[in-house]
């Protein structure tokens, strides 16, 4: 079992739309969304940039964090980092 932390983050797409992703390694995925291989979503938007993460205990609690935060409206969705 890994020792790696687990995230949930949200990015931003070119066309200024966030997506909202868990991982437990950030740099890793960032790149691979930046490639064009990770989310469908991401692939059709493209990737601008990192926006925020927030680490959670386990991959359980990043998901449940990662579905919490899709239900918010836009203008919440950072506040949900602080």
């Amino acid at each position: 079992m890994s020792d790696k932390p687990w995230f949930v983050y949200i990015l931003e797409c070119q066309d200024g739309s966030y997506y909202t992703g868990v991982t437990n390694d950030v740099e890793k995925r960032m790149k691979i969304h930046k490639s064009g291989k990770g989310s469908k979503y991401v692939r059709t938007k493209g990737f601008r940039h990192l926006i925020a993460t927030k680490v959670c205990e386990n991959k359980s609690d990043a998901c449940k964090a990662e579905y919490w935060i899709k239900q918010l409206p836009r203008n919440e969705k950072l506040n949900a980092f602080k």
